[in-house]
């Protein structure tokens, strides 16, 4: 799950959406992106106090102070999102693309789309890689969007495949009030915003990431400038800003072979922290394997927020994998979120002399 906060417009008094309002304070607890509300009530709040107190006391503080950056649940197929050294990590081109719908069953519920793409070049006989990324994410009135390049640099060794990489891109958040109704009470309020703001910044990474046969281990930051981005007319005085912490990525993998050799387990895990928050994820996935045809389902258990059901397969290079994360508190399993992930790996040989082949993309 991931992204902005659920609707806005349940503020109104709606008898019909009474069960929606009372889960809305658990809700926004498990989502990302709740910051920005500490932005929209800083800025109501001088010229609008009735808004601000009704904003208060359904969004309580400290449980706006949650991260930033979207969590998807399929983490494992998402390398190249959360760290710039998987890029030229493998011998192929890969394209992934990621949707996820997020809080199911409320209004304006948050809805994430991710693009990437990496592969590796030769350059001056070193092994390197490159990548880029789109990510998309809207929720209530608020927009989320970043583009990014990536560099990767590989040194193979003994036993697998070291990567240092760097990422640099643009970060825009933007927030949109033109279809939200509070009333007749904010026609003639100048602190209340009638039209789209966007802030934008600078945003840049840095990764580590090794891989063998055996199991994988990465980590990497993001949002290491810490982006500041400004919102509203400085011309009148009426700005809001908002810094975005910079993040902290820890992920791992280990294959286990069992007696049957059709059959393996891989447990793994991602750890993400702004320094205020920790989130972890523990995930033991099943594989099958035959004539070149891999099927997958797992359980992932992040403690505290949610149990998350996988399935997968890779058929000739394609990738499809779905996940279901079902929350443990107040929200319940009906409102759970929804992942749908697609990548193609084509082995492209920049370092070897045969010809091009299309093989699986599982990289352990």
């Amino acid at each position: 799950m991931g992204g902005i906060c659920p609707p806005i417009r349940c503020f109104r008094k709606n008898r019909k959406r009474r069960k929606n309002t009372l889960n809305f304070q658990e809700a926004c607890r498990q989502h990302n992106f709740l910051a920005f509300l500490e932005l929209f009530i800083s800025h109501m709040r001088a010229h609008h106090l009735t808004l601000a107190l009704i904003l208060s006391v359904l969004f309580p503080m400290q449980k706006l102070r949650a991260q930033f950056d979207v969590h998807f649940t399929q983490y494992w197929n998402l390398n190249g999102y959360y760290n710039p050294a998987w890029a030229g990590q493998t011998d192929k081109l890969n394209i992934t693309g990621i949707y996820s719908l997020q809080l199911t069953g409320f209004d304006r519920a948050p809805r994430t789309m991710y693009f990437g793409a990496d592969m590796p070049f030769v350059l001056f006989n070193k092994k390197q890689g490159a990548g880029l990324g789109f990510f998309n994410d809207q929720a209530g009135l608020f927009r989320n969007q970043r583009i990014w390049l990536q560099y990767g640099y590989q040194v193979q060794t003994s036993r697998g495949r070291l990567g240092l990489g760097i990422q640099g891109g643009m970060i825009n958040v933007s927030f949109d009030p033109t279809d939200l109704d509070l009333g007749d009470s904010t026609e003639s309020d100048p602190a209340f915003p009638t039209q789209k703001e966007s802030g934008t910044g600078i945003d840049l990474g840095f990764g580590a990431f090794y891989s063998e046969p055996r199991f994988w281990i990465g980590v990497s930051g993001q949002h290491l400038t810490s982006p500041q981005l400004e919102f509203g007319s400085s011309t009148e005085g009426l700005t809001s800003e908002i810094k975005i912490k910079p993040m902290v990525y820890f992920t791992g993998g280990y294959n286990i072979k069992t007696r049957n050799p059709l059959i393996s387990i891989q447990p793994s895990l991602l750890m993400q922290s702004d320094f205020s928050s920790l989130r972890t994820d523990l995930t033991s996935r099943f594989f099958y394997t035959y004539e070149n045809r891999t099927f997958s389902a797992g359980l992932t258990y992040s403690p505290g927020i949610s149990f998350t059901f996988s399935l997968g397969a890779e058929i000739q290079g394609v990738t499809f994998g779905y996940a279901y994360e079902m929350y443990t508190s107040q929200i319940g399993v009906a409102h759970g979120s929804h992942d749908l992930v697609v990548s193609y790996a084509m082995d492209i040989n920049m370092f070897k002399k045969s010809k091009n082949k299309h093989k699986s993309v599982r990289i352990l």
